[in-house]
């Protein structure tokens, strides 16, 4: 009776998970859902279209999951979503949608969106179709931004870069929580955190599409193959563009590195672990982030990085990386060679990492989410625990 009383004087909130396909977008929801769970105050409703279920494995039992069945496609999700959507929220008596991936139903109640897909790789795709794409989620995360409650940036970068050189009355909309990371992610067994094995590979980790800037990577390994003969690179990540994959193969046949580069594709997150545990080095080359996930993962794992210079990246990272222009093949061969080259530098990141990483947790997260999400809602209707266990038989 008491927990029934409960549950009818939550805060109703809707997350919009039907943008969420890969990379960080599921990585984001799966780590915050089950912790904003765990607020008293909040009752969390998961929309998903049916093909996303695998995607997120068993979702947290307190997590009303809704699984959408209509035709899955660009297209046809924003349409559902500017129209159904709103429909169906008002029905169930939302008290606030909250929609991850930049943009969200216009018309919903107390919107709530994530600034956390950045927008400049429209200016370095050529093709067409993917142009027009990040065109429309442009034109998208403009309008949610003028007509959202509030808004979330996943750094100061995402901040600044995502609302458009807006005025104050639009920038005071935006508040700058970063991502966190599991705490599976740590260093190896009871090694010493800042020992790694002797040996050992470089490694990667992304989802493969052109802003991750991999075709840049390729060459500066075959600079550094003169010195460092035995290198070998492990790519870690969905190929989510098959075009943008053949590419990067071609450019492997024509560097003749067939037997130094290999892609191993989605990896489940125990091999993820290990593979970040063992590596002799972490590179990342992406030109665009508004975060960087793997980032945080690499320094959790103490594994010393190889990092662009750009964007959101240098804010994340602090001084756990060395840096390299990631349009510069030679600066990036530089940077990778010259940690090749030190174990002391190996050393002193990886130590540098380790202290970095504890900035970062989806319980803080999730914690500064929930207060921006409670915010929208009027004070008289946010739900007292102690006044209702108080008042219920």
């Amino acid at each position: 009776m008491a927990h029934e009383f409960l549950q009818g004087k939550r805060l109703r909130v809707l997350i919009n998970g039907i943008h969420a396909k890969s990379g960080g977008g599921v990585t984001y929801l799966r780590n915050m859902l089950p912790v904003l769970a765990d607020d008293p105050e909040l009752e969390i409703h998961l929309f998903i279209h049916r093909d996303q279920y695998g995607l997120f494995g068993e979702v947290d039992e307190r997590v009303r999951a809704h699984l959408l069945n209509y035709r899955n496609g660009f297209f046809s999700n924003l349409i559902w979503e500017q129209l159904a959507l709103p429909v169906l929220a008002r029905f169930m008596s939302v008290d606030v949608t909250v929609s991850p991936a930049n943009y969200g139903p216009l018309l919903a109640p107390s919107n709530v969106i994530i600034l956390r897909n950045s927008l400049a790789v429209v200016g370095r795709e050529t093709r067409l179709r993917k142009r027009l794409y990040w065109m429309g989620l442009a034109f998208m995360t403009g309008l949610s931004l003028i007509s959202c409650d509030r808004a979330i940036a996943v750094s100061n970068y995402a901040r600044r870069a995502l609302t458009f050189g807006s005025g104050k009355r639009i920038r005071e909309k935006v508040t700058v929580i970063n991502h966190g990371v599991r705490d599976v992610f740590r260093p190896a067994g009871e090694r010493a955190p800042i020992e790694r094995p002797d040996g050992g590979y470089l490694l990667a980790v992304s989802d493969i599409y052109v802003q991750k800037n991999l075709h840049t990577l390729i060459p500066a390994i075959a600079k550094l193959r003169s010195r460092y003969p035995d290198i070998h690179l492990k790519i870690a990540g969905q190929p989510l563009d098959q075009g943008y994959l053949e590419e990067l193969n071609e450019a492997i046949r024509e560097h003749e590195l067939e037997d130094a580069i290999e892609f191993l594709g989605g990896v489940a997150t125990p091999e993820l672990v290990k593979l970040y545990q063992n590596c002799k080095l972490f590179v990342f080359p992406s030109t665009v982030e508004t975060f960087g996930n793997p980032l945080v993962e690499a320094m959790s794992c103490g594994a010393p990085i190889a990092c662009s210079n750009t964007a959101a990246m240098p804010e994340i990272v602090g001084d756990a990386a060395r840096f390299f222009n990631p349009l510069d093949v030679e600066d990036m061969a530089e940077a990778i060679g010259e940690l090749l080259g030190s174990d002391n530098l190996r050393r002193s990141l990886s130590v540098n990492a380790l202290e970095r990483a504890k900035k970062y947790s989806w319980e803080n997260t999730a914690r500064l989410t929930a207060d921006v999400i409670k915010s929208v809602v009027p004070p008289d209707r946010h739900y007292s625990a102690s006044a209702e266990l108080r008042s219920a038989p």
